[in-house]
């Protein structure tokens, strides 16, 4: 992604038409790397390791909360537990956290944007 890091990636939001081989297609278009979903747009996200997911890395999550109920993290490959600071820092701002692995994530996003949900996804991209 060039140009202008305060600028989406795609200015709403989109399903996830697949993912793999280090990212996401969605929209007509193929993202390398991590990404981050919100309900206005979708963002470049430099998260790789579950393990650095944190409220700053969560910023743009906190930032449009009031338009958010769930926000769904994809893990990678791997298995995740979120700190307890994270979930209640969340939980603070009315968002409830689930986290699975990158494939279902991608698959609950779907089904939940697809349902007019307010729903938010952090997925971190698989090889």
């Amino acid at each position: 992604m060039a140009g202008d890091p305060n600028a989406p990636h795609f200015p709403r939001s989109a399903p996830i038409d697949a993912y793999g081989k280090g990212g996401f297609a969605f929209a007509g278009m193929s993202h390398r790397g991590s990404l981050l979903c919100l309900p206005d747009a979708i963002w470049a996200w430099d998260v790789t390791d579950p393990a650095k997911i944190d409220r700053y890395s969560l910023e743009r999550v906190f930032a449009a909360a009031n338009s958010i109920d769930t926000l769904l993290v994809g893990t990678g490959s791997g298995v995740w537990l979120p700190p307890p600071e994270l979930r209640q820092a969340l939980k603070a701002v009315k968002v409830v956290l689930d986290t699975m692995q990158t494939g279902p994530a991608v698959r609950t996003y779907n089904i939940m944007i697809g349902e007019r949900r307010r729903v938010a996804a952090a997925l971190i991209a698989v090889p």
